[in-house]
């Protein structure tokens, strides 16, 4: 599968490995050839390829935006007439002031998203967890797998996400339409607050039990 990466730090450097390593055709979407994040990315994986936006977009089946939430904007209207049709993963959150939801939880950042690229596919995912998870999978020794938890309207883009999920190494959990983002952004706060606030491992994770 032809996957772009709009966002190629913590979180997209080490998914945009993993998803090459695996055998996907991998293009991460730069600006700047010479920027240190693209350096640090290419040291870890030279196999991952590299285009100006609007192209790598272009060659892409699945866009991930993985970009500080406060940058969307500009990424997107920067490849917009390039998203028609397109998945696009929505990687990113709101943060607001003291580790407050950056929109107030008047919507969800995926609504804004999907509102800036109406003609894309936004699904939300890869948000409920810090890199470290990222970068990590597996969690050896437990008999059930991580869950990764997923959400949005398409149907079928949510199949193609949920099977990347599951490449990747976690239990894919479709928890619903894309008004359930918004959740999904408030258990990422939950995260952090647990992991950077009060010290709990940054290698912990969510896991659904069923009888």
């Amino acid at each position: 599968m032809n996957i772009a990466f709009l966002g190629y730090g913590q979180v997209g450097a080490p998914l945009a490995d993993h998803l090459q390593r695996l055998g996907h055709q991998v293009t991460l979407a730069a600006n700047d050839p010479r920027s240190e994040r693209l350096k640090t990315a290419l040291a870890k994986n030279p196999n991952l390829d590299v285009a100006a936006p609007r192209e790598a977009v272009r060659q892409a089946e699945v866009v991930f935006l993985a970009t500080p939430f406060q940058a969307n904007q500009a990424a997107i209207e920067a490849v917009a007439d390039e998203m028609r049709g397109k998945i696009l993963i929505d990687c990113t959150n709101p943060v607001g002031a003291n580790l407050s939801h950056g929109l107030n939880s008047l919507e969800s950042g995926s609504e804004l998203i999907q509102r800036m690229a109406p003609e894309a596919k936004v699904v939300k995912a890869f948000t409920i967890y810090g890199f470290e998870n990222f970068e990590d999978t597996s969690y050896p020794g437990y008999n059930v797998k991580p869950v990764m938890m997923y959400c949005g309207n398409d149907m079928d883009a949510k199949k193609v996400v949920g099977e990347l999920i599951a490449q990747l190494g976690w239990s894919p959990l479709d928890v619903g339409g894309l008004e359930q983002a918004l959740h999904l952004e408030h258990m990422t706060l939950l995260w952090v607050r647990m992991v950077r606030v009060m010290g709990q491992s940054p290698h912990m994770v969510w896991a659904m039990l069923r009888r």
